[in-house]
């Protein structure tokens, strides 16, 4: 397990020994690239020694109450900034502003939440904008599963984030959309479950969840679903020379020939082949189509 770390302040006595001050009662001094090089007291502006990034202590003042914290922003916020801050073994540098950064996600899946109440279910068949959802969604879930595995918390919590944002960037009037959000944010708060089991269980409870799949502390670990990890079409960078020039779109099928027509038919490749002839085009399968000219 490793370290909980945060700044030290103090300055000498005139008796000779060190007066240790708490964080929040200096303000830092910065130089011009940012970089702390002092600090002052709040309550008289007297300048103050700065120690730079030391482990957390009473004697040196620099220590963190979790009940504060607890009190202040609740329980799970103190959870998933604990998780997302660092690896388990590492040393986790305490950082005010990425406290109130897990608060204000927390906030946000609560919003969402919120949201997906109101939307109406509805019985279209998933469009594409659907179905891309789909595929994000369970492509991220795929990694949570792999991190959960190795202990890698602080990325399930990323994780975690980027579910959030595919979610909250989908079109919810697309065909089959409401079906996509309400599963893709079952799986949201599953994932989230370990780390802050009471918003998520309450969002749980509220939306219904408990109904169709029963308490989340018993409800199945959602599966990753491999038919929505196919791909109808994928996306090849084009690159004129060496240098990125654009993106073609080829069905995920497609063979070299296909992908090299694509590549030569493209109005990016026009435009920056300056109407020279292509020399030779270099597909690299998944990636990117380099066309020399």
């Amino acid at each position: 397990q490793g370290m909980v770390l945060n700044h030290i302040y103090s300055r000498k006595t005139p008796q000779g020994g060190i007066e240790y001050f708490w964080p929040h009662e200096v303000e830092n001094v910065f130089d011009a690239q940012g970089k702390i090089i002092g600090a002052k007291l709040k309550a008289d502006g007297s300048a103050v020694d700065y120690g730079g990034v030391g482990t957390m202590s009473k004697s040196k003042n620099n220590g963190v109450d979790p009940q504060d914290l607890i009190d202040r922003y609740g329980a799970d916020t103190a959870r998933l900034f604990t998780m997302f801050a660092a690896p388990p073994e590492a040393t986790l540098e305490w950082n005010d502003a990425a406290v109130e950064g897990a608060h204000r996600f927390l906030r946000r899946v609560w919003a969402f939440g919120l949201k997906l109440s109101t939307l109406a279910a509805s019985a279209a068949e998933a469009g594409d904008a659907a179905r891309k959802l789909r595929r994000e969604v369970h492509q991220t879930l795929q990694q949570v599963n792999f991190d959960y595995g190795r202990m890698q918390y602080n990325t399930v919590v990323s994780g975690a984030m980027k579910l959030l944002n595919a979610l909250e960037g989908a079109d919810a009037a697309a065909d089959g959309m409401a079906v996509a959000l309400r599963e893709g944010f079952g799986i949201l708060l599953r994932v989230l479950y370990p780390a802050t089991p009471h918003i998520a269980h309450a969002l749980w409870q509220e939306l219904g969840y408990g109904a169709e799949f029963g308490d989340l502390l018993d409800a199945p670990w959602p599966q990753v679903d491999e038919a929505a990890l196919v791909q109808d079409t994928i996306e090849l960078m084009l690159q004129v020379n060496g240098k990125l020039r654009g993106a073609i779109q080829v069905a995920a099928s497609a063979d070299k020939a296909t992908i090299e027509a694509a590549a030569l038919a493209s109005a990016d490749f026009a435009k920056f082949s300056e109407g020279k002839a292509a020399k030779k085009v270099i597909v690299v399968p998944g990636r990117l189509v380099n066309v020399v000219v």
